[in-house]
């Protein structure tokens, strides 16, 4: 007969050779996946190292959704295909014959139409940006569309939210969308009482147990507002009191832009797909495509991106936007975890003899993923990128301009989480005046940025470089 001692050393080589041949299995189905790499080696990793917490962490943060279909082709396309078709005929008004490829690609992974005649006003303060949003809100006279990552429960969204329910009260048709992570510190009774009033709203991919899944890994990151189908705002914004009073340890400099005219159609057709996947209701009546004048000879694309889909189109358009820079190329990004063909892409043009400028925040709200960003600045300045720290506060604007031509704006990050993980929304505008006024805006702050000087920078502490180096391997999972 076996004593206690023997069955507990039974019991728990069971254990054990079963937990081993778990990790052992879920590797395999991480290599089989055929992922990047990049991101197949920090997962074995962490698998090894902790495989306890790993299992967790892979579980809750590591699965492949891109094979997953959120919403039907057949249902996106229709809605993609809305009245606003009519109002615009597809050639009609070509881009720089510079980025008739980068439209074409645009068009053809996710149909995203080239729109005409917009305009755009920029928001480079929350103060000036919260004012127009609630002064376009209360001009409203048939429905208002609002989603954003963070809706806090504070003295600006508390404004909004009484202009939203005071709205709804008269009549006017307002829905909400708001991500469920992004709001996890707000009050349920804040959103309860716009519910109540009448308001139309729903978290994005609500995580909860005992459906506490993958899920929380993959939020909305989109900005998004339209106001009876003719006045949008999108960009880098939520809403908060910290993007006009700024934080404890400086302001919170950001960008934000307001457009009329077609343009509204793709943020219009983002939020009803978006409603579609949370609600199952379709809408696509031409109501909410009404005709709209031409304001200028802007031309603009609307492009949205998630972790569902086959192609990563925000990183391709970038990577080819980088690439066929002729003269200059911008960037603005809170984050910077590139991709290799990004960190390929920019220390190519570097070398090529491209101004390429890359301005990030001297402090972050994140201390990790700075400490990785920080070990891409190396090869960056080794290859000529001229590389600037914001230093009045935390610079959370993402722009991208090159060349007095083409400018890209929107909700994304320059890291795997925007490539690959949220639900993003980005506009690429073809007009040189657009461009030049970005331009314009990116000079401005380099007044108050310090310059990286390469002799400096590749020369601070060695434990300070590991620890950076370190932090790098994991930057696929931040």
């Amino acid at each position: 007969m076996l004593s206690v001692i023997q069955i507990q050393t039974i019991v728990g080589t069971i254990i054990f050779v079963l937990y081993f041949i778990t990790i052992l299995g879920l590797i395999l189905v991480i290599i089989m996946e055929n992922r990047n790499p990049l991101k197949t080696i920090p997962w074995v990793i962490v698998l090894l190292l902790l495989p306890g917490i790993g299992l967790l962490f892979y579980f809750f943060f590591g699965q492949d959704n891109q094979k997953q279909h959120i919403i039907s082709r057949r249902t996106y396309k229709r809605i993609m295909k809305c009245p606003h078709g009519r109002h615009h005929q597809k050639d009609s008004h070509p881009v720089p014959e510079q980025y008739k490829v980068l439209a074409t690609l645009l068009g053809s992974s996710n149909q995203f139409s080239l729109l005409y005649g917009s305009e755009l006003t920029v928001y480079t303060h929350g103060k000036e940006k919260f004012k127009a949003l609630v002064e376009e809100i209360e001009k409203a006279e048939h429905h208002i569309h609002l989603q954003y990552y963070i809706f806090n429960d504070d003295k600006i969204g508390c404004t909004i939210k009484d202009v939203l329910i005071q709205k709804a009260r008269q009549g006017i048709e307002v829905r909400v969308l708001y991500d469920d992570v992004g709001c996890w510190n707000v009050k349920k009774s804040f959103f309860k009482e716009m519910k109540t009033a009448g308001i139309e709203i729903h978290p994005f991919l609500r995580v909860a147990f005992p459906i506490f899944s993958s899920k929380v890994n993959y939020r909305n990151h989109r900005k998004i507002v339209v106001i009876d189908g003719k006045t949008g705002f999108m960009g880098g914004m939520n809403i908060a009191d910290r993007y006009s009073k700024g934080t404890s340890w400086g302001i919170w400099r950001d960008t934000h832009f307001k457009i009329k005219g077609q343009g509204v159609y793709g943020l219009q057709s983002a939020f009803l797909i978006d409603w579609y996947v949370i609600t199952r209701q379709l809408m696509y009546n031409k109501i909410y495509y009404p005709q709209v004048p031409v304001f200028s000879d802007n031309r603009m694309q609307i492009i949205t991106t998630g972790p569902t889909g086959q192609w990563r189109t925000f990183l391709q358009a970038t990577i080819y936007t980088i690439a066929n820079a002729k003269n200059y190329l911008y960037i603005q990004t809170p984050y910077f975890l590139p991709t290799e063909g990004l960190n390929q892409a920019l220390q190519t043009v570097a070398l090529g003899g491209i101004d390429v400028r890359l301005m990030l925040p001297k402090y972050s709200d994140t201390r990790m993923v700075q400490m990785a960003s920080h070990s891409f600045i190396d090869d960056m300045i080794k290859a000529g990128v001229k590389v600037y720290f914001y230093n009045p506060g935390f610079l959370h604007a993402k722009m991208l301009v090159t060349d007095d031509m083409l400018a890209c704006i929107g909700s994304a990050n320059m890291d795997f989480r925007s490539f690959e993980h949220n639900f993003e929304i980005n506009a690429f505008v073809y007009q040189e005046q657009f461009a030049r006024e970005m331009k314009k805006i990116f000079l401005h702050d380099m007044h108050y940025c310090e310059k990286v000087v390469p002799g400096r920078w590749l020369k601070r502490p060695l434990k300070q470089r590991m620890l950076e180096s370190f932090m790098r391997l994991f930057s696929p999972l931040l």
